[in-house]
C-alpha cells in the first residue's frame, strides 16, 4: 500500500484529511482513486491504514481508519555523526541511515568539510534533511523518523559527548582493530565519520580522548558517504536486525 506521512495525532476512527503534499503525492504523482488503500503513520511508532473515501481538487479524505501494531525499528540505537559533506552526497548519506534504521544523526561542520553553512542556510538544509528522512521511512517503512539534530563544530560535540554512557567508534583507515571480536553493546552506539579529506589530527585525538575507539572496515579507505553506509550495515549484522 501507499505510504504517507501524516504529522500527529493521527485519527483512530472516522475520516481524515491528507496533508497538502501528502494529497498532492497521492492525487497527482500516484494517481490514486477512490477506494484505494493506504497506510499512514506519523513519525512517532503509529501507523494506521485506511481507505480513500473522497478525492477532489486539493482533497483527499482517508476514511475506515484503524491502529496498526508494527515494529520495524531496529533493536540496536544508533547516533550517526556525520562529518557535512556536499548536499547530494549528506542528502544520500541522511536517505540511507534512515533506511538502515538510524535512531539519530548529527550532522557535524569539521576543518576538512566540504560544505560550510551559515545559521540561515543550517535550518534551511535542517528541514530539507528531515523531509529527505520522511520520503524514505515512507519507502521503506519506518514509522518512526530519526531525530536530524542541527549541525554542530566537531570539537564542540566531542565535548558534549564526553561522559555520554554509549559505545563510541570512530572509523579511520589507520585504525588498529575492527568490529569483529567486540562485546555487543548494551546501550546506544554512536559511529562518527569524517569529511571527504578525513579527521586532522586534532579532531582523531580528541576524539580519542573522549572515548571513542579508531575503527576500520577493511583495507581500502572509503569516501564519506560509503562509509557511513558501510559502518551502519556492519553495526545491523553483528547486532542489530540484520542477524
Amino acid at each position: 500500500m501507499p505510504r504517507f506521512y501524516c504529522p500527529p495525532p493521527l485519527p483512530f476512527g472516522g475520516s481524515f484529511d491528507l496533508p497538502p503534499d501528502a494529497a498532492h503525492h497521492a492525487a497527482r504523482v500516484l494517481r490514486l482513486r477512490e477506494g484505494n488503500r493506504v497506510e499512514i503513520f506519523d513519525g512517532l511508532g503509529n501507523e494506521c491504514h485506511g481507505v480513500i473515501a473522497e478525492l477532489g481538487g486539493k482533497r483527499v479524505v482517508v476514511g475506515e481508519i484503524t491502529a496498526v501494531n508494527a515494529d520495524r525499528e531496529s533493536p540496536l540505537p544508533v547516533m550517526l555523526a556525520q562529518a557535512l559533506s556536499s548536499s547530494e552526497k549528506m542528502d544520500w548519506v541522511i536517505q540511507k541511515a534512515t533506511e538502515l534504521g538510524v535512531a539519530e544523526i548529527q550532522p557535524l561542520d569539521t576543518e576538512r568539510s566540504v560544505a560550510r553553512l551559515s545559521a540561515e542556510r543550517a535550518a534551511k538544509r535542517l528541514e530539507h534533511w528531515r523531509q529527505v528522512a520522511i520520503s524514505a521511512c515512507e519507502q521503506c517503512g519506518r514509522n518512526r523518523l530519526p531525530e536530524i539534530h542541527a549541525p554542530l563544530d566537531i570539537m564542540a560535540w566531542l565535548q558534549q559527548t564526553k561522559e555520554l554512557p554509549a559505545t563510541k567508534l570512530m572509523l579511520l583507515p589507520q585504525g588498529a582493530a575492527s568490529l569483529h571480536g567486540r562485546e555487543k553493546p548494551q546501550g546506544e552506539v554512536v559511529l562518527l565519520i569524517g569529511a571527504e579529506g578525513g579527521f586532522t589530527q586534532a579532531e582523531s585525538d580528541s576524539a580519542l580522548r573522549c572515548g571513542f575507539s579508531p575503527i576500520r572496515l577493511g583495507a581500502r579507505v572509503l569516501r564519506t558517504e560509503t562509509a557511513a553506509v558501510a559502518g551502519l550495515a556492519a553495526l545491523q549484522t553483528l547486532w542489530g536486525d540484520f542477524r
